[in-house]
Order: structure tokens, then C-alpha cells, then sequence
């Protein structure tokens, strides 16, 4: 289902009480939630309308292929710190009856002050149009079997080609029971290509991805795509020819881009809301406070025009902000869903999440970028005598109390007397969030964000984001290596 001319609201009025399949009354809807969150302090109906795609290919043969439809809803009331959530995988008023009889609970007894909604900005930060109907699936496939064809013909190393195509629309509806009415439609994909190589009877891998919330045709060209199995075939041949890295504490230079990735799981986390009202992050009651290398600004910023991690509105309605969170080195600001903002005696910054209508919102980070400083990375590699160039990383893991967190590299360089080496594998970064913000001794004029392919996962949920940062350079960071 596309537009059609129609306002995003206009689209969801008919997704979810205009259609034969739809059996909920709007009125009766509207009466609903307001006798369900009598009493709260906070709450909504999301409903959620959600079509999504996904086509992998695996040496030369389309291997897996799905297509699903997801529609229901999410109702909330908050009264305090107390959350009721109910949700239910169909739309009908006996079900969103039941959800009510469920969530009133929480506000039982009270008569709370519900809060204000949102202001509304009428900016639209992406394309309405549902990408899966631009593209017929034919056209798709045959894509994969060019991608498939292109690679093996780049380089006779190449040994096994993955490669896959995945797409959503998304269409929310977001009711609160003053009346207030928000929509918004999501566009969502993405191309990733895997190349295996081979070469002296050993084997290494390179992978490359790109994304966003636009239309197919924008990771289908035929520059985007070629562009991203060039890359992935570096990153392979780079990694043939790598050798173990060493371990122990040296001087760190950390590339453009996607390494922002570190950033947003040792750092970012650490500056929600949540975690920080109830005083379980390393960052908790330091606000106003130096907590990062001067130079070292940090914002969160979900306005940025078909970005992954960017929304129009969140899904409580709220729409997305620029939010500093480090100014200079000094904290300035937590990211805020309605409920933990209001509990702190703060403002919602537009960063209330969820997977989908069956999960309630908490605060979660969109795009969470480190903005450049004056230094060329040429000249940050050049003041290191001994160290390591990680310009692309894997997974890693954060624990969010002590800020501790342990990152692979799946392409990093040695740099010796001020120039870049031998490629290295196995590197791991070890250090501590908190502490690695003080490490940064040069940042980089060259920030990028990243190519359009991450996820977040938080509390078993996860959102798609972007993260960013120029190439910075950390003095004394534990690398965890392989050499003997």
C-alpha cells in the first residue's frame, strides 16, 4: 500500500478502521482509551501496520525468501513510575476492550495530571511511498544473481558469494485520549554482500552493507552495488594477507564512519534516560560535569533526512531532536522517552522506541554521532610510534553500571614509526566507556556516518540506528590481541 496523495494520517485512518479486514471503530476507539487512561499520567494507543521482505542468495541459488504482513496494536497507561502494557495481533474493538480492562489497572483509584502531547513539526523526513511495491520480486532476485555473477568475475579467489536484499514499511498511528492523533509511514531497507576468498589453502571473509529509509532503487543502482562488493572483495584480500595481532596497552587510532559503532554502545547507552533516572549508569548524576577529553562533542540526531536511525516522530508520538549530550568534554544531556523525562522534571527529547506494537517504548538512541574536530587522520597516524589503525569493527559488548566493554576489529592495521603496516587480525579493544572518552587525544577533521546498517538491541529489543564519528586517535587503550 502506497500514499495514494493522502496525508500519513489519511493513510492510517484506512489501514486501521477503513479496511474490510479492520474491525475497530475509530470512535469507539477514541472512547476506549480515554475511559482506559483515566487517572494516568501518560499514556497511548499505537497501532502498527507493518508489511516487510527479505531475499538471501547463497552461491549462485536464491536460498531463503520471506514475506510478511504484521498489523496490531500497543496500550499504554503510565501513572508514576508504573507502567501497564497490553497488545494484542488483530484490530478489533473486543480485543482493544480487553487491553483496556487489563492497563487501567495501573491508574486505578488515581486521578493523576495527564501530561501535555507532543508539539507537532509537520516535518517529513522521508519518503511515504512503500518500497516493496517499487520493485517486483523478479527484478530483485535477478539483482542478487548479477551481484553473484560480478564478484566471481572481479577475482578468481573469490570462493562463495552471499548476498541479500531486505525492505519494510512501517505505518503507525499513535492515539492519546485528548484526541491528540499522530502518523507516520517508515520506508526501511537494505542491500548486505559476503565474499569468501581463498588463497594458499586459507580462507578469509569481507562484508559490506548500506541501507536507509528510502526506496530500492537507492542500493539497487548499479554503482551502489558494484561499490559494495568492491568493498567487501578489500576487506577479504586485506584480510588474506593479515597477521595476528599483538596485545597489550598502546595508542589506538580508530577510523571514520562505522568504528562510531564503539561509541554507541560504550558511551551511548550510558546516556539514556532510564539508566540514568535510576542511577545504574557510570554516567548518573555527573550532568554538568567534564567527563570527556576537550574537543569531544557527542549529539544524537534523528532529523537527518533518510538517515536509519532517523524518524519524523518517535513511536510516542514526539518528533525527533538534535540533542547534545557532550559539549566540549562536558555532559549536557540524557536522551528521554516521555516517561523517564517526566519523571527527571525534563523535556522528551523524541527518543522513545519500540521493536513493535508489542513492546512499550523506553529511551533509545537514533543517530548518535562525535562531530569533527581540526586534526587530518594523516597526522594522527603520523604522531603514533607504536599502535594500532582499527578502521572497521565486528561485534562487542558493554555492560552498562560499570561502562566496561570488549569490541573486535574486523579490519585493523599495525602502525609503526608513524606510518600504517601489516594488516592484523583478531584484534579486540578492551577499556572502560567513561574512562576511553578521556583517552581521546586528537579528533579527526573527516567525520562520516555510517553506510546504513545498524541495529540496536536493548532489553530484547531491536531498533534500527546509525551511528558516526571522525577518525580519533585514544592514548593507552588495551588491545587484546593473538601474536605470540
Amino acid at each position: 500500500m502506497t500514499s495514494s496523495g493522502l496525508t500519513p494520517l489519511g493513510v492510517t485512518d484506512r489501514l486501521f478502521f477503513e479496511r474490510a479486514e479492520a474491525a475497530l471503530d475509530r470512535a469507539a476507539a477514541e472512547r476506549t482509551v480515554g475511559t482506559a487512561l483515566a487517572g494516568a499520567e501518560d499514556g497511548e494507543l499505537f497501532l502498527e501496520y507493518r508489511e516487510s521482505e527479505q531475499i538471501g542468495l547463497d552461491d549462485g541459488r536464491i536460498r531463503s525468501a520471506g514475506f510478511d504482513t504484521a498489523v496490531g496494536f500497543g496500550l499504554r497507561a503510565v501513572s508514576g513510575e508504573a507502567t501497564g502494557y497490553a497488545h494484542a495481533a488483530e484490530l478489533s474493538d473486543a480485543a482493544l476492550q480487553r487491553a483496556a480492562a487489563s492497563v487501567g489497572a495501573v491508574a486505578a483509584g488515581r486521578s493523576g495530571i495527564f501530561a501535555e502531547p507532543p508539539r507537532p513539526t509537520n516535518s517529513r523526513l522521508y519518503s511515504d511511498a512503500n518500497p516493496l511495491s517499487a520493485m517486483d520480486f523478479s527484478a530483485r532476485t535477478a539483482l542478487l544473481g548479477e551481484i553473484d555473477a560480478y564478484a566471481r568475475g572481479k577475482d578468481p579467489r573469490v570462493k562463495q558469494v552471499m548476498a541479500s536484499l531486505a525492505g519494510e514499511w512501517q505505518a503507525v498511528q499513535i492515539m492519546r485520549p485528548d484526541g491528540t492523533r499522530v502518523a507516520d509511514l517508515r520506508p526501511l531497507v537494505r542491500l548486505n554482500v559476503s565474499l569468501v576468498v581463498e588463497a594458499g589453502g586459507r580462507r578469509e571473509t569481507g562484508t559490506y552493507g548500506t541501507g536507509g529509509r528510502f526506496a530500492y532503487d537507492r542500493i539497487t543502482a548499479s554503482d551502489v552495488w558494484r561499490g559494495a562488493v568492491d568493498e567487501a572483495l578489500r576487506q577479504a584480500l586485506v584480510n588474506l594477507d593479515s597477521r595476528p595481532a599483538p596485545a597489550g596497552e598502546m595508542e589506538v587510532v580508530l577510523g571514520s564512519g562505522w568504528p562510531g559503532i564503539l561509541l554507541h554502545e560504550a558511551i551511548g547507552h550510558g546516556l539514556e534516560g532510564d539508566f540514568n533516572r535510576k542511577k545504574t549508569s557510570a554516567f548518573a548524576g555527573l550532568m554538568g560535569q567534564r567527563i570527556a577529553s576537550p574537543g569531544v562533542t557527542v549529539i544524537d540526531d534523528g532529523t537527518l533526512a533518510d538517515r536509519r536511525g532517523s524518524l519524523s516522530v518517535d513511536d510516542e508520538g514526539t518528533p525527533t531532536n538534535r540533542t547534545v549530550l557532550i559539549e566540549d568534554g562536558v555532559l549536557t544531556g540524557y536522551l528521554q522517552d516521555r516517561l523517564n523525562a517526566r519523571l527527571m522534571g525534563v523535556r522528551p527529547t523524541g527518543n522513545g522506541r519500540r521493536q513493535s506494537f508489542a513492546h512499550a517504548p523506553m529511551p533509545r538512541m537514533t543517530n548518535t554521532v562525535m562531530l569533527a574536530g581540526p586534526h587530518s587522520p594523516e597526522e594522527m597516524i603520523r604522531s603514533v610510534r607504536r599502535g594500532l589503525y582499527a578502521v572497521n569493527f565486528g561485534g562487542g559488548q558493554v555492560d552498562i553500571t560499570s561502562g566496561k566493554f570488549v569490541f573486535s576489529a574486523n579490519e585493523a592495521y599495525l602502525i609503526e614509526d608513524g606510518k600504517v603496516t601489516a594488516p592484523v587480525k583478531g584484534a579486540t579493544l578492551i577499556g572502560n566507556g567513561p574512562d576511553a572518552l578521556t583517552k581521546v587525544s586528537m579528533v579527526g577533521n573527516d567525520m562520516a556516518l555510517d553506510p546504513g546498517i545498524g541495529t540496536c538491541g536493548k532489553n530484547g529489543q531491536g531498533v534500527p540506528v546509525g551511528v558516526g564519528q571522525p577518525t580519533l586517535k585514544l592514548a593507552g587503550l588495551t588491545v587484546g590481541g593473538t601474536a605470540a
